[in-house]
């Protein structure tokens, strides 16, 4: 299983409202970067991500979970384009902000840290563990 990153602006697409979503989970429509649309063809059901608020908070929130594998985006007709669907899973007990990742050990090479513009990314297991127990939630 791998684990991945899911960037969202909370004031487009918020942790609430993904939650709101229950299984059925949400389309994670509208990426447009190939590097991340290639990141989603890579994932599988059952692989976890963290759901980051980005721009307004710069925090990890919550645990998702790939629900359908990639698929074209139904917001677009332009064929290169894909995504997968993702539901809730739990939130985290802290927040853990992009700053705190920044100064902790072992997140160095976090992708977050050294390419933040980059809006579905993978993330490593000791990277995992790591932002999980800074979130108050097991691994």
């Amino acid at each position: 299983m791998n684990r991945w990153l899911f960037k969202s602006e909370p004031d487009t697409w918020s942790w609430d409202q993904q939650v709101a979503k229950a299984a059925v989970g949400e389309e994670w429509h509208g990426v447009r970067n190939y590097q991340a649309r290639n990141n989603m063809r890579a994932m599988k059901v059952g692989d976890l991500g963290f759901y980051y608020h980005s721009n307004v908070g710069k925090e990890v929130v919550g645990i998702v979970e790939v629900c359908r594998e990639s698929s074209p985006d139904s917001t677009t007709d332009d064929p290169r384009w894909d995504c997968v669907w993702i539901r809730a899973v739990r939130p985290f007990k802290r927040a853990v902000t992009l700053e705190d990742c920044k100064v902790r050990p072992g997140l160095e090479g976090m992708v977050l840290i050294n390419n933040s513009r980059l809006s579905v990314q993978p993330v490593s297991p000791e990277e995992w563990e790591i932002v999980c127990r800074m979130g108050g939630v097991e691994p």
